[in-house]
């Protein structure tokens, strides 16, 4: 039912003559009208019909407006229910609220209030309905479903969908904000261990000091302000899957004990017995981590108990096909979490867009998008809602590039990155990215040296 839209009554009286008065006047409001004599005609009229509001009275011989009120709560518990009650009932009304009913109105009725009462019920009723298809739409929408149809983004999805049946460890590389994340949850939901937990742990994002004791768990006394005894992320995934987000961040001692985990199947909390590990790990990193393994920093041994199954999460810069299938996803998504219009995005908006480098991957683009979808005027996203970075990044660059044939190739390569640099203001991070270069080749190339 749309705010346009007109609803429909049941009116339930055990009295013929009640039923025929009340129907006339909402006949006469022009709300479509259902009677019944009894509880049991209107159970049947509530479970083959669409009603929106129920108008019972109070006190039916056999089952009261209550029964009835409870009746109506559990077959069909979007339903309204406003109660009629004759003088001398009105407490036994309200404890019927108590129990779901929206409203009572008092013997003998007028027209106003009743009509009043009933329209404010059936408004309820539609505003919580929206609500509900709000938050079913928001749910289906955030549920980070698989976006994208660039063939090498779906070669990294078609290989996480075979190797998630096995018990196979996935490494999961990649760049930040390239969905590795994303990749992670579909192994597991394409697992055995769906129906487990999915445990996700940023690396990064915890103190050295205390990661061992998030990861493994602790027993009470293992350190001073280890008060009682903690279960650590490995407990809480149990069946399920732990996703270890910025693997690379691990200390040496750490990645000792998860190599244990990976070989015997078994890990120590702090202070505390062995326990057993029934966990699958997925891994993930924006390192290289074969050049980690080179300068020391990580273990060569976990190394490759890690790559078992590899995959690459490509930059969004690499998938530009992708991005108006993601642009259109995040204004569905925060039109809706943001209670507008769904917007759209005219063509100058979307050329922004796909003009631009994408250093922050996916999750630049979902935060532009949700900025967007906040501050747009209207229904239409035009390039004046985007960041004042990618409005200029829509210019176009190097357009007075010219050489003469025979210029050297090395003056061609300085002129074209210092052109690249200039359009950038000197952001050699994002000169890379537009290059496909390195941040060092800029440097040895540019000054000379090699940072």
């Amino acid at each position: 039912m749309t705010a346009s839209e007109e609803f429909t009554l049941l009116v339930v009286d055990d009295e013929r003559s009640n039923l025929e008065s009340i129907e006339k006047i909402f006949v006469r409001e022009g709300v479509r009208v259902f009677t019944a004599p009894d509880a049991r005609s209107a159970l049947e009229l509530v479970r083959t019909q669409s009603i929106h509001v129920v108008l019972t009275d109070l006190m039916m011989p056999g089952t009261t407006g209550v029964d009835l009120l409870r009746a109506v709560k559990q077959l069909r518990p979007e339903v309204e229910v406003v109660l009629m009650t004759a003088f001398g009932t009105v407490e036994s009304a309200v404890a019927a609220m108590k129990e779901g009913a929206y409203d009572f109105v008092e013997k003998p009725l007028k027209r106003v209030p009743i009509v009043k009462s009933v329209r404010k019920a059936a408004e309820r009723g539609r505003l919580l309905a929206e609500n509900r298809s709000l938050r079913a739409e928001v749910e289906r929408l955030s549920h980070r479903d698989i976006v994208g149809q660039a063939p090498n983004f779906r070669r990294v999805i078609d290989v996480a969908q075979q190797a998630a049946p096995s018990q196979a460890t996935v490494l999961v590389l990649g760049e930040s904000g390239t969905g590795k994340e994303l990749v992670a949850r579909l192994v597991h939901e394409r697992s055995s261990r769906s129906k487990g937990p999915f445990v996700a742990v940023n690396c990064a994002a915890l103190p050295e000091s205390i990661l061992e004791s998030e990861l493994f768990g602790h027993s009470r006394g293992a350190f001073t302000g280890a008060v009682a005894k903690k279960d650590g992320r490995f407990a809480k995934a149990e069946g399920g899957t732990l996703f270890l987000d910025e693997i690379g961040e691990l200390s040496p001692h750490v990645q000792v004990k998860l190599l244990r985990v990976l070989q015997e199947g078994e890990y120590e909390p702090v202070g505390g017995d062995t326990v057993k590990a029934d966990v699958r790990i997925v891994a993930a990193t924006n390192r290289d981590l074969s050049a980690e393994v080179k300068n020391g920093r990580f273990r060569e041994d976990l190394f490759y108990r890690l790559n078992v199954i590899a995959v690459t999460c490509p930059p969004l810069r690499a998938r530009r096909e992708d991005i108006p299938l993601l642009v259109d996803h995040f204004l569905a998504l925060y039109s809706a979490k943001n209670h507008r219009t769904r917007l759209t995005v005219n063509r100058a908006a979307l050329d922004a867009l796909l003009g631009y480098a994408w250093p922050g991957n996916i999750r630049e683009l979902e935060n532009v998008i949700e900025r967007a979808v906040v501050l747009a005027r209207a229904d239409v996203m035009d390039v004046a809602d985007l960041p004042e970075y990618l409005q200029k990044s829509s210019e176009v660059f190097g357009e007075n590039l010219q050489f003469t044939l025979g210029t050297p190739l090395a003056e061609i390569e300085e002129r074209l990155l210092r052109e690249t640099l200039r359009h950038t203001k000197g952001d050699k991070q994002l000169a890379a990215q537009l290059l496909g270069i390195s941040v060092r080749t800029i440097y040895r190339k540019i000054d000379g040296r090699d940072d």
